[in-house]
């Protein structure tokens, strides 16, 4: 082969491996908001988690995986410490459902009811919630709710946060 023609076709092939694109399927266009690779915006203080999150096609797009890392700096009452997670979406008889497991061994299954508009997404099982809320082209707000046990549907607070999409 021609060295000129060789070396044309490595940087074609050097071109085409840099240039990630995600295959979406049809059923994620609700969530497509959410696609993609996300940095938590926030203030970085005492006490306060750091990290990001992905939320991305993956099976020939038949399921959405999103990672999730918080890191979190010691206090006076307790060591540094990082927080990973691990949930899968998957559409089940029509139905958007969601896996989730943590370094806590805790074991979530969600139902996940997109918004109408496009622009939100709740994720509710039992004594969780879990929402997105888009709040500009990238941006997003999330809060986490946690229900005392015996108490469903008496949400409260326990992390509200927000991030922006740092890569599509």
């Amino acid at each position: 082969m021609d060295p000129m023609r060789f070396v044309l076709l490595l940087a074609l092939i050097a071109c085409a491996a840099s240039a990630q694109t995600h295959k979406v399927d049809g059923r994620w266009a609700p969530l497509g908001f959410l696609i993609g690779e996300w940095t938590g915006e926030g203030g970085g203080g005492p006490g306060e988690g750091t990290g990001g999150f992905s939320f991305l096609p993956d099976q020939d797009g038949k399921i959405l995986v999103r990672k999730n890392r918080a890191d979190y700096p010691a206090s006076k009452d307790r060591p540094a410490f990082s927080h990973t997670d691990l949930m899968i979406v998957y559409k089940e008889d029509s139905k958007l459902r969601a896996i989730y497991f943590d370094t806590e061994d805790h074991v979530i299954h969600y139902d996940v009811t997109p918004a109408a508009d496009g622009k939100s997404v709740r994720f509710l099982s039992g004594n969780y919630r879990l929402t997105y809320t888009q709040t500009a082209t990238d941006r997003v707000a999330i809060r986490f709710e946690v229900a005392a046990p015996g108490k469903p549907g008496a949400f409260e607070t326990y992390i509200d946060a927000s991030a922006r999409r740092v890569r599509n």
